[in-house]
Formats: structure tokens, sequence, C-alpha cells
């Protein structure tokens, strides 16, 4: 054996190194989730750790664009999909519960759960920044309701969009406490009950 060969880092394998720390983050939150545990959970060490995915932060970021694009891509589909920002948001909080109590993997969503005591400034500003993201995607879809007549006009658009995050959020934390699927989807469809009825329908109920 060469001392070349000698010297090659043990090989891994990224893609499941990467699942196995978001895991870890999705489980313990970013915070209390050390060098140490994510180097056993993913089965490498410190220096294989460093040189793959840079520092603990840096790992994080990509974990968390990761699980943008897989678990946590429901509710960009559909806000994509829906004709309507109702039926969007109905969607996504169903799924939601589907998602956020899926036995297959941690209980909630990562992105909500990981901010909570979190002290590290970075990241809690990434992650405000992506709440904040999706709030105006939200809000925009939801005024382009009002101008197309789907909703009426003197809808609070910002309001009912930091209504749904609300919802989601609420969703992941109970879902992290142990309600269930069921559960989930009931308070989905209660949430659904104070979305305000299309502009035509409004005007039908108050119609002598």
């Amino acid at each position: 054996m060469t001392s070349k060969q000698r010297g090659r880092p043990r090989s891994f394998d990224r893609p499941t190194a990467l699942e196995q720390a978001m895991t870890a983050f999705w489980e313990h939150g970013y915070e209390t989730t050390s060098v140490s545990d994510l180097t056993r959970a993913m089965g490498i060490s410190a220096p294989s750790l460093y040189a793959a995915f840079g520092d603990k932060r840096t790992l994080f970021e990509e974990v968390v664009e990761g699980y943008a694009r897989s678990y946590g891509a429901f509710g960009g589909r559909a806000f994509a999909e829906e004709p309507t920002a109702r039926a969007a948001m109905g969607r996504t909080l169903r799924e939601a519960a589907k998602a956020y109590t899926d036995p297959a993997h941690p209980r909630g969503c990562l992105v909500i759960s990981a901010a909570v005591n979190c002290s590290t400034p970075e990241v809690q500003e990434a992650l405000r920044g992506r709440r904040e993201a999706d709030a105006a995607a939200f809000e925009e879809r939801i005024r382009r309701d009002v101008e197309s007549g789907e909703l009426p006009p003197d809808t609070d658009v910002r309001a009912l969009a930091r209504f749904g995050g609300a919802v989601l959020q609420g969703m992941s934390q109970q879902a992290r406490d142990g309600a269930g699927r069921e559960e989930l989807e009931a308070l989905a469809e209660t949430a659904m009950r104070a979305w305000p009825p299309a502009d035509g329908a409004r005007e039908a109920e108050s119609a002598p």
C-alpha cells in the first residue's frame, strides 16, 4: 500500500450522511445538536464532516435546503397547483397534518422545531428569513385572489397570510407534543372555517 493510499480519508455516502444529519437536527433542534451528535448520527469523523460539509452552521443550512425540497415541499406545491389561495391553504394544512405525524421521520416541521431555543444569531436570522419569505408568498397569492374578486376587497391580506403561518407553527408544535394526524386534520378544518368566503358567496348569503 502506498503512502498516498494510506492517507486517503475514509469514504462515505454523502446523501445518506446528509439525511442522517437532517434527522439529528429535526429531533433535537439546531442549538442542542452538537458536532459529536452529528458525527455519531452520520457515522463519520469530525474531520470528514468539516471536509465534506464545512462547519455545523453550514451543514445545517444545507440540511434546511434539502428539507425544503423534500419533506417540506408540500406547501409550495399546493400554492403552485391549486386554483385559489383558499384551496392552497386548505391543502397545505391537510398535508401538514399528515407530514408532521409521519412515523417515518421526526415529528413536526424541521424549520419550525429547529428555531426553538436557538440562540445563534445567524441561524435565527436565516430561519426567520425563510419564514418571512413563506409569509410573503402566501400574502402575494391571497392578494391576487382579492384582485381577481375571489376574495372580498376588504380582506386583510397580511393578517390572513400570518394566520396561515401561525396555524402551521401550532400544528408542528402539537405534533411534537404527541397530537395525532386526525387531531391535526380537525384543527386544519377548524382553521379553514375562519377563512373569508369567496366574494360571490358572501353576496349570495347577504341577499334577501
